[in-house]
């Protein structure tokens, strides 16, 4: 079954980038000015994959051809275009059925691949650690499996390049049932590595869990290594980070914990945030989140939206949240700076790649620390050790005395602890009472 596991960076052992064209639609869902600004996103994720884009393609329609996306017009016009300049793929800026991908292949002879194809191909190429590796796989094959026919005669005749870094590049006879079965034995192991997980986070729990989200290349990686001075990698290209990675950060008296995740984007595909769910349970089951934002991007307030979006997908947008405008150094228009601020009064302005803005996040995250902190008092009967001993693990005693028979003591404690004070409380036939 090793067939089926990704095989990595095929295309970055070629002496040449692969030449592409890209390929979108307007008029159904957004005009033409959007569609602009998106195709350049997707020239950003095939240079990711490492391909060269030659020239792109815009078609205004008002619905989806069946037979092959776009009209039979602009599909000459490609034709023509992919002739003449040698190109190796297209890529579309949308998701293609899988008659749509073999119809335009059959007539184009090169490479077809949609938006989804292209995103998990980049993860395959990213993906370094063992988790990582198992959820890209996962995707790519419940991808695949609608796709089957085609995706077999295309890589008969392909060798390699974007869109193929992944499972089955041998075997022309594997079917739906052995696929089935591996997706099983992935789910599985990704269960296990769920578990994992869980124990690892629980060993964590004392500390307050920040998360750093935003739209992919915000500059995340870029502010954590900033606020903690780390040497997490750095890159400008789409989902350079795959895996969580961990740093401490120093706030005031106390060390939180601060996550780097991997990045969001319009249109992520469905099956990613299904296999990545254990990846992104650093994400729901954190404290706080930092959502960072590129301020100088003009599509700013739409991957805030698409944020948004996602947080709320993975069930993570009742997380608290403070707004960081990142690479505000790039940004001279005073007056833009301004409606920045009335639109957005909250967020924080800042370079990582100047410093700016550092102090301002901590003072942030330090005023949300003591935000989970309430101060109680509590009166005791002497012998309840109990309830006193569980005190003294989980929260800060200021005043602690013992009277003949009762004891007071007051306390700082996290709200997440109360819950089991509380139990503990309630298991006693005492007479237990908060003072405050």
């Amino acid at each position: 079954m090793n067939n089926f596991i990704p095989s990595q960076n095929q295309l970055h052992h070629k002496s040449e980038q692969e030449r592409v064209v890209l390929v979108g639609v307007y008029g159904m869902q957004y005009e033409r000015d959007i569609a602009d600004e998106y195709i350049q996103e997707l020239e950003l994720l095939a240079a990711t994959a490492g391909g060269k884009t030659i020239e792109k393609f815009l078609q205004n329609r008002d619905h989806p051809e069946p037979s092959t996306y776009i009209g039979g017009g602009k599909l000459n016009e490609i034709l023509e275009f992919v002739k003449a300049e040698q190109i190796d793929a297209i890529i579309f800026d949308d998701d293609l059925t899988a008659t749509q991908s073999r119809n335009i292949e059959q007539r184009t002879k090169a490479k077809v691949l949609d938006r989804s194809n292209l995103i998990l191909d980049i993860f395959a190429s990213h993906a370094k650690t063992s988790a990582a590796k198992t959820q890209v796989e996962l995707a790519q094959l419940e991808y695949l499996l609608p796709r089957l026919t085609r995706y077999w005669t295309h890589l008969s005749r392909q060798k390699g390049g974007i869109g193929t870094k992944g499972p089955g590049e041998t075997q022309i006879e594997t079917d739906r049932r052995l696929i089935g079965k591996r997706i099983s034995m992935l789910k599985e192991k990704l269960r296990k590595l769920d578990k994992q997980r869980k124990v690892q986070r629980k060993g964590r729990v004392d500390n307050l869990r920040i998360s750093l989200v935003g739209y992919t290349n915000a500059g995340k990686s870029s502010l954590m290594n900033a606020l903690t001075e780390s040497g997490v990698k750095v890159e400008n290209k789409l989902f350079a980070t795959l895996d969580s990675t961990v740093r401490k950060l120093r706030v005031g008296k106390e060390d939180v914990l601060l996550s780097d995740t991997v990045g969001f984007i319009r249109k992520l595909p469905h099956r990613l945030i299904e296999s990545f769910k254990s990846t992104l349970d650093e994400i729901r089951e954190s404290d706080l989140l930092l959502h960072v934002v590129d301020a100088t991007s003009p599509l700013m307030d739409d991957y805030i939206k698409t944020v948004h979006e996602t947080l709320r997908e993975i069930g993570a947008d009742q997380v608290p949240e403070i707004m960081i405008f990142n690479k505000i150094d790039g940004i001279q228009d005073a007056e833009f700076l301004a409606g920045l601020k009335r639109a957005y009064p909250d967020a924080i302005p800042a370079s990582a790649l100047r410093g700016m803005g550092l102090e301002s996040i901590k003072e942030a995250v330090a005023c949300r620390l003591e935000e989970r902190y309430i101060e109680k008092e509590l009166i005791l009967p002497v012998e309840d050790q109990k309830v006193v001993s569980f005190l003294h693990d989980v929260a800060q005693i200021d005043k602690l005395k013992y009277h003949e028979d009762k004891i007071s003591v007051h306390f700082k404690i996290n709200r997440k602890y109360l819950g089991v004070l509380n139990g503990l409380l309630e298991r006693s036939d005492k007479d237990l009472s908060y003072v405050k």
